[in-house]
């Protein structure tokens, strides 16, 4: 029952919309490399994210998104000075928003701003032997001189997805993991 982790840096999820305000009409995202999930990837594109205590800049992640998404950790939310709610990406309902600033453009976006949900993404394979089913909630374990047990573990079962466990870079330093270790599901 061993799967790998990846830590989750901020990072920013955009519309096609405010992709045109921030970087020109038309623009499209540039690859800089692909990601662990099918189809994703991180792009040369940085954004400031500005809150109301300070600002920080942030790698665009692509393909573009229906709606614009940004994620942070809970230092990072501090820092911004914005009450951020742990959610399931792309779960923004009745979330804060910030102010996004590009190169050729700003947006103030009404809402977006999460935490993620510590989540683990496979496939509907995956997911049968694991004897799991997606949205259940589950626990890892994670080995070594800092190990511990994640609970509230949001599992996310999708034909695109390939087998990976997410966490926040906070929480994944405080485990002592790095990307690619392997952590054990306990159900």
């Amino acid at each position: 029952m061993k799967l790998p982790i990846a830590l989750s840096n901020k990072h920013i999820h955009l519309s096609q919309a405010d992709i045109d305000v921030l970087f020109g009409q038309g623009y499209e995202l540039t690859h800089k490399k692909d990601l662990s999930q099918p189809g994703q990837f991180a792009c040369e594109e940085m954004v400031e994210v500005v809150g109301p205590k300070g600002s920080t800049k942030m790698r665009v992640l692509g393909p573009a998104r229906p709606e614009s998404q940004v994620e942070v950790s809970l230092a990072d939310a501090r820092a911004l000075g914005i009450a951020v709610p742990v959610r399931q990406s792309g779960d923004v309902e009745g979330t804060p928003g910030c102010k996004l600033v590009g190169p050729k453009g700003e947006v103030e976006i009404e809402r977006g701003v999460i935490v993620a949900a510590r989540h683990i993404h496979m496939s509907l394979e995956d997911a049968e032997k694991f004897g799991v089913k997606d949205k259940d909630i589950v626990s890892v374990q994670t080995t070594g001189e800092r190990a511990l047990l994640f609970n509230n573990v949001l599992v996310r079962a999708n034909a695109a997805f390939a087998l990976e466990m997410h966490v926040d870079l906070e929480e994944g330093n405080a485990a002592g993991v790095k990307n690619g270790d392997l952590v054990e599901l306990v159900k």
